[in-house]
């Protein structure tokens, strides 16, 4: 088993499944999906974005893999004016994991976390646990309550 990660240790006392597979070095949920023959729709890429008025203020938003992100949307769900991805640089500074690899569990900063609606059906969802190739399936609402998150509808339609 890979390296224990932040991601992986906040998870501890939450039911969870550890899932590991080959890392590519782009199009990082699409190839996470291909390698574990996971539904897109139940899989979460993790985007930062920034407060276009604030650029400290930043937010972590998990939408599926099958989808995109609306900025408009998730500026809306944080109570921002408006919203932009962030640099990968800062993004990376701010969570403590590189890009493709970005979790919202066990990030350096505690930051706000939306997940989109859609997935709270699901019994289980996939995320990031903290380095490119290691995924955690756990249950969408375990995943709010040790993030702090939100639902919101922010995947673009």
């Amino acid at each position: 088993m890979s390296a224990r990660t932040r991601a992986i240790a906040a998870l501890e006392g939450t039911e969870h499944t550890i899932l590991e597979y080959a890392a590519s070095q782009d199009h990082f949920g699409e190839h996470s999906v291909d390698e574990l023959g996971v539904d897109p729709a139940a899989a979460l890429k993790t985007l930062v974005v920034r407060n276009e008025t604030n650029e400290r203020e930043m937010a972590l938003c998990c939408v599926p893999v099958a989808g995109h992100l609306s900025l408009k949307a998730a500026a809306k769900a944080l109570g921002w004016k408006k919203a932009a991805m962030a640099d990968p640089k800062k993004a990376q500074h701010a969570t403590g994991y590189v890009v493709g690899g970005i979790s919202p569990l066990g990030t350096l900063q505690r930051l706000p976390v939306l997940i989109d609606a859609s997935v709270s059906p699901f019994p289980t969802i996939i995320v990031s646990a903290g380095q490119r190739g290691l995924s955690a399936e756990l249950a969408p609402q375990d995943l709010a309550a040790l993030t702090g998150a939100d639902f919101a509808d922010i995947a673009a339609q």
